[in-house]
Order: structure tokens, then sequence, then C-alpha cells
């Protein structure tokens, strides 16, 4: 179940990232002029406001970032990269599975071919011998 969710997780930030998923709703003009709307037309006030009728902004997005947890008391480790340049993320990560096993996972987005993934298995799963039990039948705790 945690391994869809990470994955689930991880297909969400590349579609937003890839520019499928708007950051915010931009569907109702009624807060930010438009016609009509509650700052229509204000120009005056505190230092030249201009009702938020600012000019498009676009920042070029670029980024890269990597991290890992490597802890032998909990046996938790993983790492994961992720860089974007422009419309294109390329990603991946890895995690130690509770059977033994390494999933990694690689990833790509962009406008054209949507958000793929390639998932890998790595190692043979090792699944504990439960030897000398006793069962009578009255479940797992015993109660009669």
């Amino acid at each position: 179940m945690r391994a869809s969710q990470v994955v689930m997780f991880v297909a969400v930030c590349g579609a937003a990232s890839a520019g499928y998923i708007a950051p915010g709703y931009s569907g109702y003009s009624g807060y930010s002029g438009g016609l009509g709307g509650y700052n229509a037309g204000y120009s005056g006030g505190y230092g030249g406001y201009d009702g938020g009728n600012h000019g498009d902004y676009y920042a070029y997005p670029k980024y890269a970032f990597d991290y890992s947890v490597n802890d032998p008391h909990t046996g938790d480790h993983k790492t994961q990269w992720e860089s974007r340049d422009g419309d294109v993320v390329k990603g991946a990560y890895s995690l130690a599975e509770p059977d033994g096993t390494t999933r990694i996972v690689e990833y790509t987005a962009d406008k054209h071919n949507g958000f793929n993934a390639v998932v890998k298995r790595i190692g043979q799963a090792h699944h504990p011998q439960v030897y000398g039990g006793h069962y009578d039948g009255a479940g797992y705790y015993g109660y009669h």
C-alpha cells in the first residue's frame, strides 16, 4: 500500500512540474479584476496599488535535487534525485523493500510524452519460514 502511495505521489509531482496540473485555480475572475470584479479599476491607495493587475511573469523552470537516507537501525534505505529543465523532468528513486529486494523507479515527464516510469526490482525476495507453531483453531492470539 505504501509503495503505491509513493508511486502516485511521484506521478502527481511529475505531472505538476511538467505543467499538466496548474499550480493554482485561475478560473474565477472575481477577485483580480475581470469584468466588475472586487478590485476592478482601483488604482489609488497605498503605494500606487493597481488592483492586482500585474504583468505576466514567467520564470524559466530549472532545478535539481537529490537526497538519501541510510538508517541501519530501522532498515530505512532510500535515495532520490530529480532534475527539471524547462518542461522536461527526469528523476529516479530507490528503496529497500521489506522482503530484501530493492525497488528502483526511473521516470521522465514532458509535454509530448507525458509521465513515464520504469520500475525495476533488484535481488531475491526472502520470506521467513515459521516452524513449530501449534494451531489450535482459536485464532491468532489463542483465545478460547
